[in-house]
């Protein structure tokens, strides 16, 4: 099982799962932890092959599906019957993908530094590192995309922290993880259709280049999505701007929660 920890308030207090992107792990939630735990259960999981959780679990064929019910076997070890989830870079894939299979689980998904779909610069930049990936050092693959991703000065302290916790994950699980990539697109693209009916907010750093045109799209289609830009940030939004990040994020598990209170008082 993954490797997981918990801060539990009481068994009627609302739950929210924090679920980090490739090449990181549950430390860099490090912001979040102190207000989301006086209001919410937490839980904070380290996906395969990063932090604590055990590498060398993968199969052929496997996909984020796979990933995400590892994730709620976690849940169903903590007893956690339904939750809040907040996703981070390509951990929102893995977030929406158990609101797929699992929707009865899922309260609500924020989404932050959300990738839902890939444009040209992005597939360039996949397609040379899929080419060289088992010749050329991981973490020199990573250095280079996380500059390309977060370039300027004051992206520097989340630029690093995913650098320094992808020191920690072995070139094998980073070329699996890396090798998800391939056909990401057009499973996004279904993604976005079948996870209508779970209240979504996209919470992205303005300077989130990459990432955002994408977002504006799928937002202006679906009225059920939300989309919210944080100033002076951008990718990892939740370490380059943690106080608005947690304002917006809470804001919004509380107003989910009032509505799902108000549909059970009939």
């Amino acid at each position: 099982m993954l490797h997981y920890r918990t801060y539990e308030i009481s068994p009627t207090t609302p739950w929210v799962t924090f679920i980090h992107g490739a090449g990181g792990s549950s430390s860099v939630w490090f912001k979040q932890i102190r207000e989301f735990r006086k209001q919410h259960n937490v839980l904070l999981i380290d996906l395969r092959g990063h932090g604590q959780s055990a590498g060398g679990m993968w199969k052929k064929g496997d996909s984020f599906t796979d990933i995400s019910k590892e994730v709620i076997e976690v849940l169903d070890e903590v007893g956690i019957k339904e939750t809040h989830v907040i996703g981070m870079s390509l951990g929102t894939i893995v977030a929406q993908t158990m609101a797929d299979n699992f929707p009865e689980r899922i309260n609500s998904l924020i989404l932050g530094g959300a990738i839902i779909r890939f444009d040209i610069r992005t597939k360039l930049l996949l397609w040379g590192g899929r080419t060289v990936k088992r010749f050329v050092p991981y973490m020199l693959l990573y250095r280079l995309f996380a500059y390309i991703i977060m370039p300027r000065k004051q992206h520097e302290e989340s630029r690093m922290a995913f650098v320094n916790e992808a020191k920690k994950v072995y070139q094998k699980e980073f070329i699996k993880w890396f090798s998800l990539t391939k056909l990401i697109n057009p499973y996004l693209t279904r993604l976005q259709a079948s996870t209508t009916a779970i209240p979504t907010l996209f919470l992205m750093g303005e300077e989130d280049y990459l990432f955002i045109p994408p977002i504006e799209e799928v937002v202006r289609k679906n009225k059920g999505f939300e989309f919210i830009k944080i100033e002076k940030s951008g990718h990892v939004c939740n370490i380059d701007q943690p106080e608005v990040f947690n304002k917006i994020a809470i804001d919004y598990i509380a107003k989910i929660e009032q509505r799902k209170a108000a549909i059970q008082l009939g």
